[in-house]
Formats: C-alpha cells, structure tokens, sequence
C-alpha cells in the first residue's frame, strides 16, 4: 500500500533525488583565494593545491559561498553544472553526479544514496539524504565527481560533497555577525542571523562557536476547497487548513569546535553541531487546473515536519616519525517527524473502485457500522543514529612514492514509525472483508514499524609513485564488507505474523530479513605534468552501492550496483586564464530501481545496464578586479539493455509472465543533458573602501520523470528553464553591505513531479475521478529580494 514520493506530501517516505555533478573544477571553482594563494582541498584526504589533483574535483571557499548567496544545499547545486537535485523542501534532498539517476522515490525501506555526504571527517549520508546544513562559517564545499569508493567507501558510488567548516585559530581572538532582510515573490518577508566567534584560550588551546537562524517566508498558497467521495457522498472541505504563504520555514542551529595541541605533534579537534529546521505546509504547487494557479494548491489535512540533528566528532591529527596519521570517529543522531497530506491516495482509489462498481469504493466504518470519509493523513517518525571510526596514515607527501591507507567502519540504525490514520476507524469487526484498525493503535488504518541497520566495515588504500618527475602512476583499492537489515511490520490489521517484535511500535513482526556481501574496488590512475601549470590524468575507478532488502515477501533481497568510471581530464593555467576539464564514460551496472508496485509498495528491481558519456568544462578568467567564468556539462546517459519487470541474465522481457517496462536507448531520469553557469564579477574601489557587481546565470535542460515510458507519458517531462542572479555591494573591511536578487525573472522551474500513490490512479486523466489526476511540482525558490549587511570584529 502506502509508499513515499518526492514531496512535501508524503516527506517521511520520501525523499528526493536527481542526478549529475560536477566538472573538472566546475562551475566557478576556485583556484586561487583573492590574495592570490592557492586553493588547499582534501579530496584525496591529504592536502593538496586543487590544480595539483588529478581528478574532478570543485571547491567552494567561504568567500565564494558567500558571493553566490549560498544558504543551503539547493544553492549550492545550482551553481555546479554536473550536479541536478530534486527536492521536496528544506531538509529532504538527494544530489546525482554526472547523471547516475534512475528516479528513485527513496523510500525509507528502499536503497541507499549513490552521492556520499561529508561532514569535515564524518560520513552524515542518511537514507533521508544529505542533512540541509546552512552553509555558514564553512571554509569550503569541496564536490568529487565520478566513484570515490577506495577512500570514501559505500554510497560514494557516483560522487561525495565534502563540508569542510574552519577550525579553531590559536593565533588571536575575532568574530562576524551578518544579518539578512529578505521578501520572496508571491509571498512573505524573511531574514537571517548568524555569526561566529573565535576565541584563543592559550598559546595551544582555542575555540569557535558558530550560530544561526534564518527564517524562509512562504509563497505556496493552500486555497479554499472540497471534494466529495463517489462511494459515501460524504463532502470533505479544507476551511481549517487554507492558509496563504503556507510553506514558510525556521531553521536554527549551532557548533561548538575546539582545537588542542598537545604537543608540536599531536592535535584533538572534538566538535559539536545541531541543528533545528521546522517546515509548514508543501513545496509543491498542484499543477494548475481549472481550480488551482501557479504557486497555489489545495491540501485537505495538517501539513508540518520538523528535522533536528546533533553530530559529535572527535579528530587526532599526529606523527608517528615522519608519517602522519588521523583517528577520527563520531555520532550522528537524527529524528524527523512529519505529518503529511494523503487524501488523495482515499479519494482516488474510492473513484476507481466506485467506477467499476457502484456498490463498491474505498470503504471504511466505524465501530456502530456507519460508513466513514476514508480522508486519509500520516504521522511518522524516523529516528536515525549514525556510528563510525577510522583510522588512517599517509606517508610524507613530498615522497617519490606514496602511501595512505587505513580502515574504516560504520553502523547507521534507523527507526521507522509512519501512522496511516482515518479518523473513528473500527477497531474490530465481524466481517473479515472489513478494514480496521492495526492493533495497538488509534485508527491507523496502515501502519509502518520498522527497524532498519546498514553496517559497513573497510580496508583500504592508495599508493602513488613518481614514475618520473612529470609522470605519477596511483593504484587504490578497497576491501569492504556490508550487513543490512530490516525487520518489524507493515501493513493493514491482519498481516501475516511471524511472532513477537522487538521493534518498538510494532504489533508483531510481518518480516526480519538481512542480507549481506564482501567484495573488491579498485581506482587506477596516471597523471602526467606537462609543465608546472598543465596538467592531464587517466582515471578507470570503481564505486559501488551496498545491496538491501524488498519488503514484499514475494521479492528477494536486491544485490549492490556498480559504476566503472573511464575518465580523461586536463587542468591548466595560463596566467589570469584557467580551463579544466574532463571527458568520461561510465558504466552503471545492476540498476537499483525503486518505484512503487501494487498497493503503493515500493519494490527495488534491477534495471539492468546504463551508460553516461559526457564532457564537462570551466573556463574563468581572473585578473585585477574583473572575474569571468562560463562552465557547463552534457551527458547522455540511457539504459542499455530493455528493463524488463522480471530480471534475468539475458535481459529478455519476453519470459513467461514478463514485460518490458522501459526499452534500451531510454533516458536516464532527472538529468538534463545540457546544464551550466556564467559568472561576471567586478571588484572596485571606493576610496578606501572595496565595491563589487555581480551577475551569475544558471541553466537546466530538460529532463525525464520517470524512466518507464508509460509513467513518464502520464506525469510528463521536467521543463528547461534559466535563472539569474544579481548583487552590488560594498566592503569597508570592517563592515559590509550588499543588495541582491535571487531568481530575478522569476523562472519557474519545476525540480520534481510527483503524485499521492500510484500515478495511474492518482494521477489518471480519465473519467473514473472527477476533474481528473493531481499531480504536484515543486518549483525552485521564485525571485527574492534582499539586502545583507554584516561587521567584522
């Protein structure tokens, strides 16, 4: 039955997807900072100058993130051409490097994230997706696109985001504060706080405490509405819930770093950080109809959720003669709960069994047999806690020949609680054929209690050799083995039992299901150093996604897939001109496909074989105060063999009892072929004072919802579309004010398309539902304007 989309409308289950990252140095990527030093990143867990890394890698610095307004994850995105994102709102996204997406409707039960997401040393990917940091205080994003498996492990298949926030300073004693007034077109008025403080406690000890707030107005109106259900008659209106600027959002948060040298040698970096994001109402406008507009929907239940998250972490940094060697572990601790539409799941499939019988429909009663309205609404919980440690060492960087290597470790246990509710629902009743309630609950007509663990153990390693002194040959690999399981109940009152459950909330146990697998990953590498400023490299790397399990009893567990990434790439720098870049292929293997079976339940199948050509490019020019840069990426990616619903080795859909539910050649997916970025940038003086104008244009292609034909015809393709950004400001070197402008046009660009349950009942066009399917678009942020001004101390 009950499954998750991508929307605000059924977030718990939910969340979101999209796909392609990252150039060689994408999207405005900085070389150098503005004093003229080199970028430092730790893409390769050491640190190296950015152009000095033979891979595909974009680093962001504070500076950069500040320039190109950059607040969340959703910001960020835009400005990497590689990268598309799908979102159902703040807290509830996933990103896709260079393409690797099937559409997926991450479902709580279903696969992992292909894109790894680091917080500085701390794995934080969740099946939820990344957590929805506000990008404040960070000394960079770095982005790594194509498999990262030999250092970064499980669910870096595709790519990692690496969040890097600044450390503690033993040198002195300073801080920032920046404010932000903002209004959102077609809606409210918003604003952001934050500020850090800096504070040397001795020669050897220092501390940074970071906080912020910041307030998203709304702009999706919740308009006046009513429906009335074939079956019963019963009217079912929204006078309580419409509400206009109905999405607005809070979000809160702080951390708390400390730096320790306990010696000249030895280092303890113990940080904490929380943050509080509560959300009102959808993202998603209804597609307009004859009763709905643009940035306006109709939602017949309470619609909150609310995402809280605690990281602890502790890093030793030390030498052990001349090699150095990083312990680091942490805790990651997550709850989200959500409460959510899902009347449209009660009133289409009462249409659709009332059009094939009058006498029947979406029937539910009470305890004196009356006939009720079967208005439908969830309330979940999803509790995560995330375990890791790894220990690591690498051998002097200045080396002919290098090693690092280490091993690694993590547990992430969530709990799954997602309460399908009908209000007055039988609790008992004589006739089997009737639905009532799940024991031990109050009216859920469903419910959901489930316990989920993935486990993760690795060794692994990389070893460099300076063939010559322009010519560096790099084999990796890693040993890893993973564990996952599922267990607890789902269901109507009545499912099969299996004996007492051990999940806390679950009657009984419908299953209790792990699966697991040990294999081998490898990277291989030359690079070659043409002069001190050009440089080219060969990649063939591997990543892989650990395998899970399919609910439906009827489904066996679903095995890992695999991407082998074939890449060429170049970085160079020819004064104030710099231009990187890469061509690749890559070759996905064993799809995990989720989507939504009969009943709404999501299954994973194996879709088969993919591949991804594509190119991507920056170019920037940078010289006094004028800053250019145009980048851009196109990939092809499309599945190679017919997806059939019943996999076999031959790929043959034509088996007894199967079908063909997408054909060779069909597009991936989310992921346009065409997307980039321009960037034009003047810096100017003002006495003694510094001025700056700024333009930045970002583009999407079209894409695919669905990679099925037949699902993709009814909820139809994703729309290109164009934003702009604008901003004049001035900086004292004390204080600082900007004006800027968000989505100037007011593009309206949709990111996700989804519907309530099965799109050919809640999303058919025919004559069996009134006025037809709903189908919800969540749309990009629409033109904001604001003005931020902030002081240094």
């Amino acid at each position: 039955m009950h499954a998750s989309h991508f929307n605000r409308k059924t977030l718990a289950i939910a969340l979101l997807a999209s796909s392609s990252l990252v150039a060689a140095t994408p999207a405005f990527a900085e070389d150098k900072t503005d004093d003229g030093d080199a970028i430092i990143v730790t893409a390769q867990k050491r640190e190296q100058n950015l152009q000095d890394v033979p891979a595909s890698v974009t680093a962001l610095s504070t500076k950069k993130l500040e320039d190109l307004q950059v607040n969340e994850l959703a910001d960020m995105v835009k400005f990497l051409p590689s990268v598309t994102i799908q979102t159902a709102g703040p807290g509830f996204s996933q990103v896709y490097f260079r393409g690797v997406s099937s559409g997926e409707n991450a479902n709580h039960s279903a696969s992992l994230p292909t894109v790894g997401t680091y917080l500085d040393e701390m794995p934080i990917t969740t099946i939820q997706g990344a957590l929805d940091i506000q990008a404040y205080d960070l000394a960079r994003v770095e982005a790594l696109a194509g498999p990262q498996g030999t250092l970064y492990g499980a669910s870096s298949m595709a790519g990692t985001v690496k969040m890097v926030t600044n450390k503690p300073d033993m040198t002195s004693t300073y801080g920032a504060v920046d404010l932000e007034l903002n209004q959102v077109q077609h809606g409210g008025v918003g604003g952001i706080a934050e500020g850090f403080l800096n504070l040397r406690l001795t020669d050897t000890v220092a501390a940074r405490l970071v906080g912020w707030y910041r307030h998203d107005a709304g702009y999706i109106d919740n308009i006046p509405g009513c429906r009335t259900y074939p079956s019963s008659g019963i009217e079912q209106c929204n006078t309580a819930y419409a509400k206009d600027d109905y999405n607005d959002a809070d979000t809160y948060g702080g951390r708390l770093a400390l730096g320790i040298d306990l010696d000249d040698n030895w280092t303890l970096r113990p940080t904490v950080m929380g943050q509080i994001q509560k959300v009102h109402g959808t993202f998603a406008q209804e597609r307009s109809s004859a009763v709905t507009k643009d940035y306006q929907t109709v939602q017949y239940n309470y619609e909150y959720s609310q995402d809280k998250w605690l990281q602890a972490a502790m890093t030793i940094e030390g030498k052990l003669g001349n090699w150095d060697l990083v312990a680091t572990g942490g805790q990651l601790w997550r709850q989200d709960e959500t409460y959510q539409d899902y009347s449209d799941y009660a009133f289409f499939y009462d249409s659709y069994y009332h059009s094939l019988d009058p006498a029947s429909g979406y029937l539910v009663y009470d305890n004196d047999g009356n006939q009720i309205s079967p208005n439908q609404y969830i309330q979940g919980t999803d509790r995560y806690r995330k375990s890791f440690g790894e220990v690591r060492i690498s051998s002097p960087a200045d080396a002919p020949i290098r090693f690092i290597g280490g091993v690694f470790a993590q547990r992430q246990t969530h709990y799954i609680t997602q309460h399908y509710i009908i209000d007055g629902l039988a609790d008992e009743s004589d006739d089997p054929d009737q639905r009532v309630e799940v024991p031990g609950t109050v009216d859920n007509i469903w419910l959901t209690a489930q316990k989920r663990v993935d486990r993760d153990l690795a060794a692994f390693g990389e070893l460099s050799y300076d063939l010559t002194d322009k010519l560096t040959l790099t084999a990796g690999g890693r040993i890893y083995y993973y564990k996952n399981s599922l267990e607890g109940f789902f269901g109507f009152a009545g499912a099969d039992y299996e004996g007492p459950s051990t999940v806390s909330g679950a009657p009984y146990d419908v299953f209790d299901k792990a699966t697991s697998d040990t294999g081998f990953i490898h990277k291989l590498n030359a690079t070659y150093k043409i002069t001190p400023d050009v440089l080219v490299y060969a990649t063939w790397s591997r990543g892989f996604r650990p395998g899970g399990i399919n609910r439906r009893g009827t489904l066996p567990p679903y095995g890992p897939d695999t991407l082998d990434n074939y890449e060429v790439g170049w970085k160079t720098q020819f004064g104030p001109i710099t231009f990187n870049g890469a061509i690749y292929q890559e070759d996905w293997k064993h799809i995990q496909l989720s989507f939504l079976g009969a009943n709404g339940l999501t299954e994973i199948r194996d879709a088969g074989i993919a591949r991804i050509r594509g190119i991507e490019g920056d170019l920037s020019f940078h010289e006094g105060g004028l800053t250019l840069g145009i980048s851009g990426s196109y990939n092809d990616a499309k599945i190679t063999r017919d997806f059939c619903e019943i996999a076999n080795a031959d790929f043959d859909c034509t088996t007894p009892g199967n079908s063909l539910l997408a054909p060779a050649g069909t597009q991936l997916p989310v992921t346009p072929k065409i997307k980039g970025n321009a960037l034009a940038r003047y810096e100017f003086p003002i006495g003694d004072w510094k001025g700056h104008i700024q333009m930045a244009i970002s583009h999407t292609g079209k894409r695919r919802n669905d990679l099925r034909p037949d699902i993709n015809a009814i909820v139809g393709n994703l729309a290109a579309y164009t934003t702009a950004d604008f901003s004049l400001g001035f900086d004292t070197g004390a204080y600082r004010a900007e004006i800027f402008a968000t989505n100037l046009f007011g593009s309206k660009g949709v990111v996700n398309s989804s519907t309530q349950c099965d799109e050919t009942i809640c999303g058919d066009v025919g004559d069996f539902a009134p006025g037809g399917g709903v189908f919800y678009d969540t749309l990009i942020k629409p033109r904001l304007i604001g003005i931020k001004v902030g002081a240094d101390f």
